[in-house]
């Protein structure tokens, strides 16, 4: 009965953010994937505690207040590395997800581990276990997972952004063990704040994802017609190529006009299938799009940098825009 309480409210919670999520922007294998690493990542903190403790000769009291939390952050964040290398989330609804899917793993194998090794615990402790600790560990690292990817939507340096939220993690996780708090008011306080925390998130997040829907779907839409109605001279993007005529060779401004056209077309059934998904109905996969990708590839390589940043008022090829294309 121990582990059904310090386990079952932390996957209802998930369950709970997944639900959230109206855009569908969770995958469901990336979401098993960060819990599997939840797991791992316990067993590891497990091991890696357990020998630093016992080498270095600390009280565990101590040890679980000051040094126990760095670790352990540090371990759930990998995964959030792996998922911004991989351009996996992006925005803060996906992020925060996978983050508190980390946590929760996380806190599974944690809360087993302690039930096995405390099975004469009372009621008490296995509620402030499955309600307080495991809503910390996936809090904490649905904090970092938000943290760093609002880094990278605001263009911010990225070092500086990972320090900024470990340190942050780090002092609530410490503060958390320091139990300065009554544990069963902290268990209170964190039942009653990160439901409303997320919920205000998710409806502030879909709100800046829907307007930049909008806002960048209609205006792509009508460059691309331009295009492909052989109007695009008679734009302001045209009239930018026409300019860059003079500094590049003509091969290289062919290059750059299949670049845009391809990029746009992507750019805007990426988010037609980000609408289908918000309005319940499957994404349209396509056979070409994979071809089409590695064309974007080899485009964006034989552009260089130059060129490409020579096409930046156009397209801005950031993290948001990786991600973007990354979801066909």
């Amino acid at each position: 009965m121990g582990v059904l309480i310090s386990t079952i409210p932390v996957l209802l919670f998930l369950s709970f953010l997944f639900l959230l999520d109206s855009f569908k922007l969770v995958r469901r294998n990336w979401l098993l994937l960060a819990l599997v690493w939840g797991f791992v990542s316990a067993g590891l903190a497990y091991v890696v505690n357990t020998g630093i403790v016992r080498v270095s000769g600390m009280l565990f009291d101590d040890y679980s207040r000051y040094l126990a939390p760095a670790i352990e952050e540090l371990l759930k964040a990998a995964f959030i590395f792996l998922l911004l290398a991989k351009k996996k989330a992006g925005f803060l609804i996906d992020a925060a997800v996978y983050g508190f899917a980390v946590g929760a793993g996380f806190a599974l194998v944690e809360n087993s581990l302690y039930v096995y090794q405390n099975s004469d615990a009372g009621w008490l402790i296995w509620i402030i276990r499955g309600l307080g600790t495991a809503f910390m560990h996936g809090g904490c690292t649905a904090l970092v997972a938000m943290m760093l990817i609002g880094a990278k939507l605001r263009g911010r340096h990225q070092p500086v952004a990972v320090v900024v939220a470990f340190v942050t993690v780090y002092l609530i996780h410490g503060l958390f063990n320091q139990f300065y708090v009554h544990p069963l008011l902290q268990t209170v306080g964190i039942v009653l704040t990160l439901p409303v925390f997320f919920v205000l998130l998710f409806n502030q997040s879909e709100k800046r994802v829907q307007n930049w829907l909008e806002m960048e779907f209609s205006s792509e839409v009508e460059l691309l017609q331009a295009i492909n109605s052989g109007r695009l001279l008679d734009t302001k993007a045209g009239d930018y190529l026409s300019l860059l005529r003079s500094s590049f060779q003509p091969e290289v401004i062919v290059d750059m006009y299949c670049y845009l056209r391809l990029y746009l077309e992507l750019s805007v059934k990426a988010k037609r299938n980000l609408m289908l998904r918000e309005n319940g109905f499957p994404p349209l996969q396509e056979a070409d799009i994979a071809d089409k990708l590695l064309e974007v590839k080899a485009l964006r390589k034989r552009l260089g940098v130059v060129g490409e940043r020579s096409l930046a008022p156009l397209i801005r090829m950031n993290y948001s825009t990786l991600w973007k294309l990354n979801q066909l």
